[in-house]
């Protein structure tokens, strides 16, 4: 059986401008949108409602009541934008967050609640939370969607017990099964002011009077119909979460914190015999603010230890600020990882040793994840496109490194421009100035010539000289073109160790 909470927003725009600028608190405050050609309040605060003002009304009758009114433009689009911030912030009550326009939200806290104590707690907790960022709301909580809907917005109670949703709709009214005005109306004149009125009708009457939508409105609101959420962050399939009773905010706490989630988390994962390549730590801080970590790693892994040390590096840059109150830890890249048999007695030699592996994962997270580079052959004559840089250090090789040819262990991402003198047409350069300093040539060995792969580029071939200078230094010099073309140039395109 399911649980959901239901958040309404009874003043959600005005709030929000209230929040803005706080002095609107204590004024009766509206916004107000072009209807027809009049001007409509839309949105009114909790003292301008007190005055006898309501949603809907035309602007100038509200102002006869109340001639202080303090009137601002309501902006279109506000609704969504305020709804979607919310919701994301109410991830830290549950996974799943659904946003119920157009004053609401709703949260499956199905396995959540007990985590805060209780439904009571629970609630309380979301309303206070809400109440010191600034918004007024009403929660209820329900075996179902409809449900908690309707008490949040007209029911006396705001916990439905488990097993009692029959029972806690009967005494609610008709629009708490969230019907179209007209057939709310239409119950109202037929005397029918209580769901448990007209609950017991046959339903061939209920349809013949008002129509299919009546029906499906209240098998919503018993379950007896399904309701779909769609949650504002899908969340990860691999996912642990750590509510915290009180707020956290020494770095020891954080620690313990984190070695919990990856227990539970490499638990799921080894038992599935998955690893994580990804992971990303979340603290949910009272003051709504959300700071993160994250960690990569070269090969998959469920190693605790190993994993802890990786997120150990980045804990210094998270700022608890008022406390931490929930940890969320995600494995956002997960990959097969099936146990292997290592030999006994002698070690795994290359990149299946598992501690070269979490060595370059170290090195990786603490100078940089572009700091070690894996590169692979691949199938292409042009230098540039010779090689490239592999996923990860267990990838395999499609081809072979050409051994035929020399190949410089440094090449220049891109060719930089030479000055050469030569004595003579596809003779080796004489000498070579780079960078302002000139290079006396005394062995060379060319030319090498690489014409242009057709089938992806058209150009100019190049003719690659190996040249050794005066000082011992070896470098790999091509000149682009023909000799006798006059627009030939000379590159330097890399250095020999």
């Amino acid at each position: 059986m399911g649980r959901y909470v239901s958040i309404w927003f009874r003043h959600l725009h005005t709030d929000w401008f209230s929040i803005k600028n706080p002095r609107l608190k204590e004024l009766p405050f509206v916004l107000r949108t072009p209807v027809h050609g009049r001007m409509v309040i839309t949105s009114l605060n909790a003292k301008a409602a007190s005055q006898g003002i309501f949603q809907g009304m035309v602007l100038a009758d509200a102002r006869a009541i109340v001639p202080d009114l303090e009137v601002q433009d309501d902006p279109p689009e506000l609704t969504n934008k305020l709804l979607t911030r919310l919701a994301e912030w109410c991830i830290r009550f549950s996974p799943v967050v659904s946003v119920d326009p157009p004053d609401g939200i709703i949260i499956d806290a199905s396995g959540c609640s007990h985590l805060w104590g209780g439904d009571n707690s629970y609630l309380k907790t979301i309303t206070e939370r809400l109440h010191a960022i600034g918004f007024t709301s009403r929660v209820s909580v329900a075996d179902t969607v409809g449900l908690a809907w309707g008490l949040a917005r007209y029911g006396h109670s705001l916990i439905s017990l488990p097993g009692q949703t029959r029972e806690s709709l009967l005494p609610l009214p008709p629009e708490a099964l969230r019907l179209e005005t007209e057939t709310t109306e239409r119950l109202y004149k037929l005397g029918l002011r209580k769901v448990s009125q007209f609950i017991q009708f046959p339903r061939t009457s209920l349809r013949r009077r008002f129509g299919d939508h009546i029906l499906h409105q209240i098998d919503k609101a018993c379950g007896q119909a399904m309701e779909l959420l769609v949650s504002v962050q899908q969340p990860e399939p691999y996912q642990t979460r750590l509510p915290c009773m009180e707020p956290i905010v020494t770095a020891p706490g954080i620690e313990y914190a984190l070695n919990l989630l990856l227990e539970q988390l490499c638990l799921k994962l080894r038992d599935e015999q998955k690893g994580l390549r990804a992971a990303v730590l979340k603290g949910y801080r009272v003051d709504g603010k959300v700071e993160e970590i994250s960690i990569a790693t070269n090969k998959a892994t469920h190693h605790v230890s190993h994993l802890f040390k990786l997120f150990e590096i980045h804990i210094a840059h998270i700022e608890p600020a008022l406390g931490i109150e929930l940890f969320v830890l995600e494995a956002t890249v997960v990959e097969d990882h099936l146990p292997q048999q290592e030999m006994m007695w002698a070690g795994v030699g290359g990149f299946e040793d598992i501690r070269l592996t979490e060595l370059a994962d170290n090195l990786s997270n603490k100078i940089g994840s572009n700091a070690l580079q894996r590169y692979l052959p691949d199938e292409h004559y042009w230098p540039e496109r010779s090689f490239r840089t592999s996923l990860s250090l267990l990838e395999k090789l499609t081809t072979q490194w050409p051994l035929d040819k020399i190949r410089p262990t440094q090449i220049l991402s891109r060719p930089e421009l030479i000055e050469v003198t030569a004595p003579i047409p596809d003779y080796p350069p004489m000498l070579f100035r780079y960078k302002g300093k000139i290079h006396q040539i005394v062995k060379a060995d060319g030319p090498e010539r690489i014409e242009q792969e057709w089938w992806i580029q058209q150009g100019q071939h190049r003719d690659y000289y190996r040249v050794e200078d005066d000082q011992g230094k070896r470098y790999w010099l091509f000149r682009l073109g023909h000799y006798h073309d006059k627009s030939f140039k000379w590159f330097l395109h890399g250095f020999f160790a």
